[in-house]
């Protein structure tokens, strides 16, 4: 129907102020919005002001022949019995049920306007809310005074008919003094601070979840981030990117190629752990290893294992004619005391490698003690059903999650992979990214 209607208590300065021969907020509203129908909410005293003079349809009806719209409706709700006009509680339940029942009379298209400047402050607090609480969509509009001060009512010798001709906001470059009341609902600031709990603890899923049930309108600006959060999370890099194209902010160090694929495969893994999900932590860590190690492999020692292996269903194993004879399988099976055997390459292998044919001390260190974490809990935590704590971890490798998170990140330092240590807070840069652009929702 495509209705602007408004609904508006009625308080002293309506219709028009004797003190100041300008429109009171109700008529001033009616002046800028035109609505096409008007509800006006009497109580008792306003009833008596109607009866007196006809001052609140005289007023409007006057205002719809300047502006040439005499089909606009003024619909009355009379309640002659109202005189306690400051109980609070009363009017929240009473205007609850009259916008319920505008409402419901309304489509899509329609438009409600409430008054939050006319009426007694218990009407205002009443109508701010049952807009605060969320439970009907009406847009509020608040009125100032033409001197932004408050007030004064005088109502003795009041002539409606005098005020109109002498109301200075008849002529054309009146003051719009209306202003929308940006009061966001109680169940839009509580979905907020769920998401922002969920964005602290870096689940992004379920952040995305509770955004996915407020309006679209109020989620927007911020929306694209968390489904961006989202598919990094799940290291969904397609998405990722196509996410990342509708953000201006860049917040990912490395855009392509296996670098990216193994710096965000490391991110995660610290996600895991400061989320102290210790057992996917400790199960996460063999693949970096592995890849990580044959990295360090290629570029600290010149040894591509490319050209001794083969792939078999998905699975990379040596190769016995390419690693026959060949110093690769000498230091083996050295090692080994003869009984090394070709099957998948595992990250003992590839350290047995890095120590022998790299001369950096430190580098050996770290490949030693993350085969040493690797061999003591990870194949405990991948095939048992056992309850991995952080105690658990350092009891049995010597070192916390975060340590050995560290020496992941050491690791990179010798892959030739040029990244900056500011680098692995870019899951921090993310989230201060989300949260600046929901402040700017507000």
């Amino acid at each position: 129907m495509n209705q602007t209607i408004l609904f508006s208590p009625l308080g002293g300065t309506d219709p028009i102020s004797m003190n100041n021969c300008r429109d009171g907020s109700m008529l001033h509203i009616c002046r800028v919005y035109k609505p096409s129908k008007i509800i006006l909410y009497m109580s008792k005293e306003i009833l008596e002001n109607q009866e007196k003079d006809d001052r609140y349809h005289y007023a409007l009806e006057r205002l719809f022949r300047l502006q040439g719209r005499e089909d606009a409706v003024i619909e009355e709700i009379k309640c002659p019995e109202l005189t306690h006009v400051q109980e609070f509680d009363f009017f929240y339940r009473e205007f609850q049920e009259i916008i319920g029942k505008i409402f419901a009379e309304m489509d899509d298209s329609d438009t409600l306007l409430l008054n939050v400047s006319s009426g007694t402050p218990a009407m205002k607090s009443g109508l701010l809310v049952l807009q605060t609480l969320g439970e009907y969509p009406a847009t509020m509009i608040q009125v100032s005074t033409p001197a932004e001060k408050m007030n004064e009512h005088s109502h003795k010798d009041y002539d409606i008919e005098l005020l109109w001709e002498m109301d200075e906001d008849n002529e054309p470059d009146f003051k719009n003094r209306c202003r929308v009341v940006q009061c966001p609902t109680l169940s839009k600031i509580k979905n907020e601070e769920i998401i922002k709990k969920h964005i602290a603890v870096f689940d992004y899923q379920a952040a995305a979840a509770v955004a996915e049930t407020m309006r679209s309108e109020d989620t927007k600006p911020y929306f694209k981030y968390l489904k961006m959060a989202e598919a990094r999370i799940l290291l969904d890099f397609p998405t990722v990117d196509r996410w990342q194209k509708e953000i201006e902010e860049n917040c990912l160090p490395i855009k392509s190629g296996d670098s990216r694929k193994y710096f965000e495969y490391a991110l995660n893994l610290s996600i895991k752990l400061k989320r102290k999900e210790y057992a996917d932590f400790i199960r996460g860590i063999t693949p970096v290893i592995v890849d990580l190690f044959e990295i360090v492999l290629k570029k600290q020692c010149n040894i591509d294992i490319n050209a001794y292996t083969n792939d078999v269903r998905g699975v990379r194993n040596w190769d016995d004619k390419k690693l026959e004879g060949t110093k690769l399988q000498i230091k083996l099976n050295k090692t080994y005391k003869g009984n090394f055997r070709c099957g998948p390459v595992y990250s003992d292998h590839l350290r047995i490698l890095i120590q022998a044919y790299s001369g950096n001390r430190h580098l050996c260190s770290l490949v030693d003690d993350l085969r040493h974490v690797e061999a003591n809990i990870r194949n405990m935590a991948a095939h048992q059903i056992v309850s991995v704590t952080e105690a658990e971890i350092e009891k049995r490798t010597r070192f916390t999650g975060k340590e050995i998170m560290d020496k992941i990140i050491s690791m990179f330092t010798y892959t030739g992979m040029n990244m900056k240590a500011e680098s692995w807070s870019s899951y921090d840069k993310m989230n201060q990214l989300i949260l600046k652009a929901m402040e700017s929702v507000n």
